[in-house]
């Protein structure tokens, strides 16, 4: 397991919540110190946590039965709940919350099986159904058809009901506390071989890079709830046939999780919080902005003090805040930049309570010439994909332009035009390459049997186009999608729609973007009013689709959307300054935003 002492040692004197276990779990955790913090708690939850798991279930019948008592509906103990359900009464029966106990299995619409939370894929090396792949805290019941929706997409940030999120998976606002929770657990028990980082897509935690900061975010905003509470403590009394022996300690305290990572503070299940931290860092020194391409700025300066620590800095663009770091390094790339502009940069610095310093000094940039329209951005033959292997599995490597490629649910022993990549109910997924992108064109063929169907294809997250093949498996199809026309930095993912096709892909290329060739209005000639706003609605002078995006003075998204009839609702807004980033796909501008 990989540890982070140096950047621990800058938050060791933060002032946390005592913690004291209650009677009945003194117990339990036994000789672990809860005066440590960071990678050394977190070690001594590992320890207990794999020392007290003493029964090994099997993952039939062991996993049935356990969730038959686990996970029972405390309002009718004939049923179990289903993760990430969230209606009986829809008349759908995917969306099912609760079902027979008994009903196991199979068969959708009537059936539940067994969620690996933590899919087994993912894993390094995959989890299979015993250990890791047959361990009760990360397995709940799930309706079978929801269950194959999710397959082995990684959790991603989202609002409402559970589904996908672009290419990923949002839990539902019901069961992101307890996901996060248990992907904790599984980190804790399992180390390196199920890191939160391998199922979770956002931003890595600034303390430990192997932690996702939404799961922090979750595991805040969604409490403990009773069938969590249930499930510590079946597994936690060894009398109990199918219990473990050890507890989740995430769930007995989600308040571990913030002195072992930072973030915002979880609920402390086990005593008060400290008095608040109002001491702001330093401001950042020393900013210097150098190494311009077409569409990055390197910048670095001299790291920020404080009386706690420095979590990480706030990147402002022409005044306007841009992105967080998330890190205590103290350099960073800025990308997305258009070419041959002069930009102002700045810096400020935050600390693990959300104080800012004041911003840095400015200093310009200018990039460089893009690309000429028409030139490869990327070409990827697949000749160096892993050795020929049958079966499916996550695999990566580095593809022609030295860049990481990853696909999922995929095989590598079938060719087209030469090798080639073969992906059943999984995705394909570039590096990330600067010189945005124009048009794009690859190979597809239906492998062995199934019927015709489609790739979506989302360029940074959106959907630009679909990719077709046929059903006939003897003849392959060349598809160009023209005109996707993004600037800046971009990453490409090909998510098969099939749950069951195989399909070959090949000789995948795309075409630079250039400014030159697409007309699209200026962002920048774009006002926002009335600002300050003391309304619920501010107006947007624009005709055209565009998304947007308000952060607050932190760096915290607060809302997002798209405009509609040029108006923005900002009624859930507190009075405060906040960012709006305005995007159509291929340009964003940011505008400081004002509420009364």
């Amino acid at each position: 397991m990989k540890h982070f002492y140096i950047l621990f040692l800058l938050i060791s004197s933060i002032a946390f919540a005592q913690l004291t276990p209650p009677a009945n779990q003194q117990a339990y955790y036994s000789g672990v110190d809860f005066n440590k913090t960071g990678t050394a708690l977190f070690d001594d939850l590992a320890t207990k946590t794999t020392d007290k798991h003493t029964n090994f279930l099997s993952y039939t019948p062991g996993i049935w039965e356990a969730s038959k008592a686990t996970d029972l509906d405390p309002v009718n103990s004939n049923n179990v709940i289903l993760l990430y359900g969230y209606s009986d009464t829809d008349g759908n029966y995917i969306t099912d919350r609760t079902r027979d106990k008994n009903e196991t299995g199979g068969t959708s619409g009537s059936d539940w099986n067994r969620e690996h939370t933590y899919p087994k894929s993912l894993g390094n090396p995959n989890l299979g159904e015993s250990g890791p792949g047959s361990d009760a805290h990360h397995l709940r019941p799930s309706d079978v058809t929801m269950n194959s929706n999710r397959g082995n997409r990684k959790f991603a940030d989202g609002s409402g009901n559970a589904g996908t999120v672009s290419s990923n998976w949002y839990p539902g606002d019901e069961w992101k506390g307890d996901v996060a929770r248990m992907i904790m657990y599984m980190y804790a028990r399992y180390g390196s071989r199920c890191l939160p980082s391998n199922v979770c897509v956002g931003t890595s935690n600034s303390i430990d890079a192997n932690m996702i900061n939404v799961l922090l975010e979750w595991n805040a905003e969604d409490p403990v709830s009773t069938i969590e509470d249930n499930r510590n403590t079946y597994h936690s009394n060894t009398s109990n046939t199918y219990a473990q022996g050890n507890r989740n300690p995430f769930i007995d305290n989600p308040y571990l999780a913030t002195v072992i990572w930072g973030g915002t503070p979880a609920e402390n299940r086990w005593g008060s919080t400290p008095d608040p931290d109002t001491e702001a860092p330093t401001t950042p020194t020393n900013l210097v902005a150098s190494n311009p391409t077409s569409s990055t700025v390197d910048l670095s300066w001299t790291a920020s003090t404080d009386n706690e620590a420095v979590v990480a800095y706030n990147i402002y663009v022409d005044g306007s805040y841009y992105v967080s770091t998330n890190s205590t390094a103290t350099t960073f790339t800025v990308t997305d930049l258009s070419a041959e502009t002069t930009y102002q940069f700045a810096i400020l610095a935050v600390d693990a309570a959300n104080n800012t310093s004041t911003l840095s000094n400015s200093v310009p940039e200018t990039t460089l010439e893009a690309p000429a329209s028409g030139d490869n951005c990327l070409s990827e033959t697949f000749e160096s994909i892993p050795t020929n292997a049958s079966n499916y599995a996550t695999r990566t490597w580095t593809g022609d332009d030295g860049g990481t490629w990853e696909a999922t649910d995929a095989r590598t022993d079938q060719t087209l035009n030469s090798r080639a990549i073969c992906i059943r109910n999984g995705n394909l997924t570039s590096p990330t390459i600067s010189g945005g992108i124009g048009n794009l064109t690859v190979t597809t063929q239906l492998t062995f049997s199934g019927s015709a169907g489609t790739f979506d294809v989302l360029v940074n997250g959106n959907s630009v186009g679909s990719i077709p093949y046929s059903e006939n498996n003897t003849s392959s199809t060349t598809t160009t999608i023209s005109n996707i026309n993004i600037e800046g930095d971009v990453t490409v993912v090909f998510d098969n729609q099939s749950t069951s096709n195989r399909v070959r892909i090949d000789d995948l290329s795309w075409t630079c973007y250039s400014t030159l060739s697409v007309e699209k209005p200026n962002l920048n000639n774009i006002n926002i009013y009335p600002n300050p706003v003391n309304d619920n609605r501010i107006t947007v002078t624009s005709n055209d689709d565009l998304a947007f995006e308000i952060y607050n003075i932190l760096g915290k998204r607060v809302s997002k959307g798209k405009i509609n009839n040029q108006n923005i609702s900002v009624e859930g807004l507190r009075a405060g300054v906040y960012i709006l980033k305005l995007s159509n796909g291929s340009q964003q501008v940011t505008k400081k935003l004002v509420k009364k």
